[in-house]
């Protein structure tokens, strides 16, 4: 594959760029919430993702019959990581997760409904399949839908959810089989202002908010069931490839590194300087390396996604281990070369690397987490990439 970008992919990076700068608002753009910056939780927010829509940059790759431009899947990868570089807000969940399985799989209800909203920024939604028993492994989830007449009676608790606390519609997973752990799961939306739902926020060590969410007789219509009875597990993993691969862009990771190198560049250490010691430059060359393999796993399963069909399972969960381990890497190491002084709180200005070092080493707690934690991807990578039995 080419790993270089066409005359016209450029231009429109440049255009995306220019773009940026027109509506640079440091409210908005906050490098230091890393990947927590691509959620529309402000007003001011969500007023970006409504000009990004303007632009017609939403819903690239959908089909023209649904709003989209039958685009290749590279324009939304150069349109993600230019606003991730910036930490401005991405196209997210709605065109992502939500759009993209209402269009496999959605009745024309929920198509017309939803997709004109996502492709207009008009609206927020939560994912909500971790439970308090069942975090990365979404087949085990016991939220419990019993059917109701014309609808369905939702108890139970989701927790980890993302968004709840601002989200307008809730993209939930719910047992509606017993018996059949894989075929038992049933995906609905749900509106969260819904008198039955309950939503507890959780701080958690990155300063963001995630949320417990709890279900007491919520009921939904049947008309809001997504795709088939008992297909939802299905449903599920197809959109959790494009999560693993949308939540973790790589130009965050990049201007890590590269303001870690900048730092190596002047600091100094007992008086000798840090770009002097064998140590810290073995350090900075693994992480520049392994910097641009996690860019050339993303091009392959940008590269695999334009083939059509499903998202390319393995290529995501092959990015998303190694984006997310390099990540946590490349914060230990800057907070081991910064020294003592990079304990300091993000953004002091005498701190190594104005604390940025800090911030990420606790973020990136998070990111070996968030869309199947590493050691679901390496059973992914193992049983269907390299062909291991399940026990090996």
């Amino acid at each position: 594959m080419n790993f270089e970008f066409s005359e016209a992919e450029s231009a429109f990076l440049e255009e995306v760029r220019s773009f940026i700068r027109e509506n640079d608002d440091p409210e908005v753009m906050d490098v230091t919430r890393e990947n927590m910056a691509q959620i529309c939780d402000t007003p001011k927010r969500r007023a970006l993702m409504k000009k990004i829509a303007e632009q017609g940059w939403l819903g690239i790759t959908w089909p023209s019959e649904y709003g989209g431009q039958d685009g290749e899947g590279v324009y939304e990868y150069l349109l993600n990581e230019a606003l991730a570089q910036v930490g401005a807000p991405q196209i997210g969940k709605g065109v992502g997760i939500i759009g993209k399985t209402l269009i496999r799989h959605g009745s024309d209800k929920l198509k017309a409904e939803f997709l004109p909203k996502i492709l207009n920024a008009e609206i927020e939604f939560a994912v909500g399949y971790s439970e308090p028993q069942a975090g990365s492994d979404a087949a085990a989830m016991q939220l419990e839908a019993k059917r109701d007449g014309d609808g369905w009676r939702l108890n139970g608790q989701k927790m980890w959810t993302t968004s709840a606390h601002f989200a307008d519609w809730y993209w939930v997973g719910a047992r509606t089989k017993k018996d059949d752990k894989h075929g038992g799961i049933t995906l609905f939306l749900v509106p969260m202002d819904h008198p039955g739902l309950e939503v507890q926020g959780i701080p958690t060590i990155g300063d963001e908010i995630t949320n417990a969410v709890y279900f007491n007789d919520v009921y939904v219509s049947d008309d809001y069931r997504v795709g088939e009875l008992n297909r939802g597990f299905q449903y599920i993993s197809e959109a959790l490839d494009l999560e693993r691969f949308t939540m973790f862009t790589y130009s965050p990771i990049e201007a890590r590194i590269k303001l870690l190198v900048d730092y190596v560049k002047t600091a100094t250490k007992d008086g000798k300087p840090l770009r002097e010691d064998p140590i810290v430059r073995q350090k900075i060359a693994h992480l520049v390396t392994h910097g641009e393999v996690t860019r050339c796993l993303g091009l392959r399963f940008v590269a695999q996604s334009s083939k059509g069909g499903k998202p390319p399972t393995i290529e995501a969960s092959m990015y998303k281990l190694f984006a997310t381990t390099l990540s946590q890497k490349l914060a230990n190491d800057s907070m081991d070369i910064g020294g003592p002084g990079s304990q300091l709180r993000v953004r002091t200005d005498d701190a190594p690397m104005k604390g940025r070092a800090e911030s990420t080493y606790r973020y990136t707690v998070i990111d070996t987490v968030g869309g199947g934690g590493s050691e679901i991807q390496k059973n992914i990578i193992s049983r269907r990439g390299l062909g291991l039995p399940k026990n090996f």
